[in-house]
């Protein structure tokens, strides 16, 4: 049946029992189409370069779509069909366009993401569940801009996918955001993209456009006197049970070797050896592992291997530092924010920062560039060169320092007008210490 479609013979159209259809007489292939249940849709009948018959739905009769405007649709697809395209294929495409839950379901179970250290793995992963997934994982993974992720971006720090998540039959996560988290998060998803372009599944990284904090140089070190102040507070704290003595001695750890937190709380009994007073690290288990392929050796001083040799022992494949609950690795990130606000140590000085001192205190006592790598497991000398420098320059300080005096002297000598001696700087001191 073909004639110029209206709101009267649409509205009074009755189907078959069977699927039907009326014509328009107006736009070729535009077309009224009943079910067998009575729905009524727009459709646009029309065939592709190669001869193929395709039934492309313009949309379901309502209050918004109306007949004309839905002739005017089928205008525009039947102008892209004129121009060789297939609106019908396009939108079989887009069903199955790749989303983001996909994208980040394969990443997850790609070689890539399996190289990570199982620390890394295991926070990565919860961003994912707890950040990614529930703001875009709907999303097609090609249509998504660096718009849209600078928008998560702000979601997360402020908050918006904060709560508590069950991990286990007893445990609970308490889940905040932040700027870190949310910068973190970004990079998670400009790492799934990265994988994505490299297997020839995407070809645009809209996260490669949006920017994140970049860590600083970490310029706070901290001297004896802020070391003995943060042991004094960790004893306290303990005595007090304040602070469980699991996670005390864990800072301790830090402290003594300098090692990453991943390390020291991912650390298994198999990995240990007191006799020896050595840890190896596997590839999986360190940071560079994954490029280098090599484990990772940290030398335990006497005390680091008391601190060790306290824990509660248990299998090879379990961890040194157990948690009190729950499954996954001891959190030590919280207790070590009220420990360093209780030890008045710096504001800006985080876990990494103990790593940072120690590598500063090393460079400037004279060890090599060799021995830097060595000792704090890096893979490249560029990442331990800040530390020769820092060094360099502190000598050459202390240099100048030392010699103001007989600068100051030599100068009187000379004739010159006296120089004023400016008063020898102290090391940061904590404001309890």
């Amino acid at each position: 049946m073909t004639v110029k479609l209206t709101k009267s013979v649409v509205d009074s159209a009755v189907g078959s029992g069977k699927l039907s259809f009326v014509w328009d007489s107006v736009v070729s292939g535009f077309g009224l189409a009943i079910y067998p249940t009575g729905l009524k849709s727009f459709i646009l009948q029309y065939r592709t370069a190669e001869g193929r018959v395709r039934r492309y739905t313009v949309g379901k009769l309502s209050d918004t779509l109306t007949v004309d405007l839905a002739r005017k649709k089928a205008k525009d697809v039947y102008t892209q069909v004129l121009n060789g395209n297939d609106p019908m294929a396009e939108k079989q495409s887009r069903r199955e366009a790749l989303t983001i839950d996909e994208l980040l379901t394969r990443y997850v179970a790609s070689p890539k993401f399996a190289q990570k250290a199982k620390t890394t793995k295991a926070t990565d992963l919860g961003r994912i569940e707890r950040h990614l997934r529930p703001l875009i994982g709907s999303k097609h993974a090609d249509l998504l801009t660096a718009d849209s992720i600078r928008k998560i971006q702000t979601d997360i720090k402020d908050g918006k996918t904060a709560g508590r998540f069950k991990t286990s039959s007893r445990g609970l996560a308490k889940v905040t955001g932040g700027a870190g988290t949310a910068d973190k998060s970004v990079l998670i998803l400009r790492a799934a993209y990265s994988w994505a372009i490299s297997e020839g599944v995407l070809k645009d990284n809209p996260a490669a456009a949006v920017k994140v904090a970049q860590p600083g140089q970490r310029e706070v070190i901290i001297g004896a006197s802020d070391y003995a102040q943060m042991y004094r507070t960790l004893n306290q704290m303990e005595t007090e049970r304040r602070i469980r003595s699991t996670v005390a001695d864990a800072i301790r750890l830090i402290g003594l070797t300098g090692a990453r937190r991943g390390e020291v709380v991912g650390l298994l009994w198999e990995y240990v050896d007191l006799k020896s007073g050595l840890i190896t690290l596997p590839p999986k288990a360190h940071k560079a592992g994954s490029r280098t392929g090599k484990p990772r050796i940290i030398a335990l001083s006497s005390k680091a291997q008391e601190i060790i040799a306290r824990q509660v022992g248990g299998e090879p494949g379990d961890y040194v530092f157990k948690p009190s609950k729950g499954e996954g690795t001891l959190n030590i990130a919280k207790p070590w924010m009220d420990v360093r606000k209780e030890a008045g140590l710096p504001a800006n000085l985080g876990l990494h920062g103990l790593r940072h001192s120690l590598a500063s205190h090393l460079a400037m006592d004279g060890a090599s560039a060799i021995e830097l790598m060595e000792a704090l497991g890096h893979k490249q000398i560029s990442t331990t060169q800040r530390y020769i420098h820092f060094a360099e320059q502190a000598r050459s300080t202390l240099a100048e320092r030392g010699a103001a005096m007989a600068t100051a002297g030599m100068d009187e000598a000379d004739g010159k007008q006296k120089a004023e001696v400016l008063p020898m700087k102290k090391p940061h001191k904590s404001k309890a210490a």
